[in-house]
């Protein structure tokens, strides 16, 4: 595996080199190297440097060019205005990279230097409770996180903080022990995800009921939440049943995401009942909580309610009962000393943002946060329906989230059968990528838009095969699998000698940076990063093949190698990127 250093990189040390020796007193100096649309790249940072050493910056930038070689990687540089430095790489620097990066697996991507140890918390369903479209989000943007950070040789830990533990459960539990039938299969064959769901569903209904209209029965519900806190085995194994019952429930609805969530890494809220005492313990007597009216808080400055008063986390209830504070914050603490992170992130609703502010800052202020640890949450905004509100169905009821990826399934096999006797598809090939596309078409709306914002669920969009959705760039990366195919005996060559066309060099020179888009990305936590990178390559391949042609009307051998060498490479970026989104990428569309 050998990373390969990027044309860009390459063009920075040149500058930086040149200006090292031009003005040794500034020490290391950033050229600021970014892409233009007047050459290749434009370098801006002389001007900031001329200032500091009060030197004539056009002058400055004069005698850095001087000192540039020219010929191999650079074959033009040229100042600009105050002291902007243009510059073109040369034809064969372009090839030569790329085909360096055609040797290797990860297309020459570096490994991050200081790789650290990431908890991601994401994909948190409740216990007996379906999945709607608000779990959505969580899920696809935690998976893409995961797959990234892991591409750039992060250790990441999966986490699915599922909602497990709560007085609701002590209703669920007396009905169940007083209808121990409710919840039994069909037959001894493997429990559909619905089937599992529609008992917790009539379970749950018909428990509600009872609670609401009987009082002696709500006297015995209570009794037992205080049964289960304390560990009862009986209640403690009803209530498994109700996890149990619930993960063939959520698994199935991963399977349908094409997301992979393993047992191990489920930890819900009870996974952290033994810490919870010696959690409000650890903080009550390093003085970070206090007692207030009986609870036990934790105060801030800057957190006011409207009438002004400050408002606390309050870890523990005044009734001894301990909120989701405390569950939170001893996670953390498991996290920290346990998993041995060095990141922790939660992919959460933005909505829940000052809740873990406030967890964070108890955190640092008892120690188990600090420079060497750091917790982020991974916000993000609300999925809205066509007419701009967040969305529900007609009857005015959140979305389930089953029927909204089988509704994307449906439509997606519609877009891909109306094509398939064109590419010769079987009916097996078209339910399966009519999955895949649908599937994608869902992932790729809510990751090609900064996660922080909302985004309209609006499925005539996403599955169309114009604009930016993932059947555009699943299309692209069919049609050059077909170009490969159709070009027989000819294969894949770079020649780094030929001299590049306009749409040659713009695609090669954008092939070149997907290491550091992903070093970005990674860093900034932002998948869409990686979309917007993916459509454009996806643009930019699309003018590529306009322009030049690939097998008709037929190029000269050489010229037809190459170009067959950059659409390989076009190919396996965009399989590539895509698998980082959880996208899938078929053979033929």
């Amino acid at each position: 595996m050998a990373s390969v250093p990027s044309l860009a990189s390459s063009v920075e040390q040149r500058i930086a080199d040149a200006l090292a020796s031009a003005l040794p007193e500034a020490g290391a100096a950033d050229p600021l190297l970014r892409r233009s649309d007047r050459a290749d790249y434009q370098a801006n940072g002389i001007l900031a440097l001329a200032k500091k050493a009060k030197a004539n910056p056009r002058e400055l930038a004069t005698t850095v060019v001087e000192a540039i070689p020219t010929g191999d990687l650079i074959q033009e540089i040229e100042v600009s205005g105050p002291g902007f430095l243009n510059i073109t790489i040369t034809d064969r620097a372009i090839i030569e990279t790329l085909a360096a990066r055609a040797l290797d697996d990860r297309l020459g991507v570096p490994l991050a230097e200081n790789p650290g140890t990431t908890v991601i918390d994401y994909a948190q369903p409740n216990v007996a409770k379906e999945m709607h479209v608000g779990h959505l989000r969580s899920a696809v943007i935690g998976a893409a996180m995961v797959e990234i950070l892991e591409f750039t040789g992060e250790k990441v830990v999966r986490r699915h903080h599922i909602g497990d533990w709560g007085t609701q459960f002590g209703m669920l539990i007396q009905y169940l022990l007083e209808h121990p039938h409710e919840l039994d299969h069909k037959a001894d064959a493997e429990v559909s995800g619905e089937e599992a769901m529609s008992n917790l569903n009539r379970l749950y209904k018909a428990s509600r009921v009872l609670f609401d209209s009987d009082e002696e029965f709500k006297t015995r519900a209570r009794a037992r939440v205080v049964g289960l806190q304390a560990g009862e085995p009986e209640t403690l194994a009803l209530w498994q049943r109700f996890v149990d019952e619930s993960k063939i429930y959520f698994y199935s609805v991963f399977h349908k995401l094409d997301m992979d969530i393993q047992d191990p890494d489920v930890v819900g809220e009870s996974g952290y009942n033994d810490m919870l005492v010696e959690t409000c313990e650890l903080l009550e007597e390093s003085g970070v909580a206090v007692r207030s009216n009986g609870a036990l808080c934790v105060f801030f400055d800057d957190v006011k309610g409207p009438d002004g008063n400050p408002t606390p986390l309050i870890v523990q209830k005044s009734d001894g009962g301990f909120g989701y504070a405390a569950t939170d914050l001893s996670a953390i603490r498991d996290r920290v000393g346990s998993l041995k992170a060095s990141t922790l992130i939660y992919v959460v609703d933005a909505r829940q943002s000052l809740h873990f502010k406030m967890v964070f800052e108890t955190a640092r202020r008892a120690g188990w946060l600090n420079d060497e640890v750091q917790a982020v949450q991974l916000a993000f905004g609300t999925v809205l329906g066509k007419d701009g509100k967040p969305f529900k169905t007609r009857e005015g009821e959140t979305v389930r989230l089953v029927d909204l990826l089988d509704e994307a399934v449906e439509r997606a096999t519609a877009v891909v059968r109306e094509k398939a006797e064109k590419v010769g598809l079987t009916e097996e090939e078209i339910v399966e990528n009519g999955r895949y596309v649908g599937i994608g078409a869902v992932k790729y709306a809510d990751l090609s838009t900064s996660a922080a914002r909302d985004y309209k669920f609006d499925l005539d969009q996403m599955v169309s095969l114009n604009g930016d959705t993932s059947v555009y760039l699943q299309y692209a990366y069919a049609r050059i699998r077909s170009i490969l195919r159709k070009a027989g005996d000819r294969s894949p060559a770079a020649h780094p000698e030929l001299e590049l066309a306009p749409a040659e060099r713009a695609l090669g020179l954008h092939l070149d940076q997907f290491g550091e888009l992903l070093a970005e990305a990674a860093a900034d936590h932002a998948p869409h990063k990686v979309a917007a990178y993916l459509y454009q390559l996806s643009s930019l391949f699309t003018t590529f093949y306009t322009e030049c042609p690939v097998i008709k009307p037929e190029p000269e051998l050489v010229v037809g190698e190459n170009r067959l060498f950059l659409c390989d490479l076009t190919a396996r970026t965009l399989s590539k990127g895509m698998s980082l989104l959880g996208i899938r990428t078929p053979e033929k569309l």
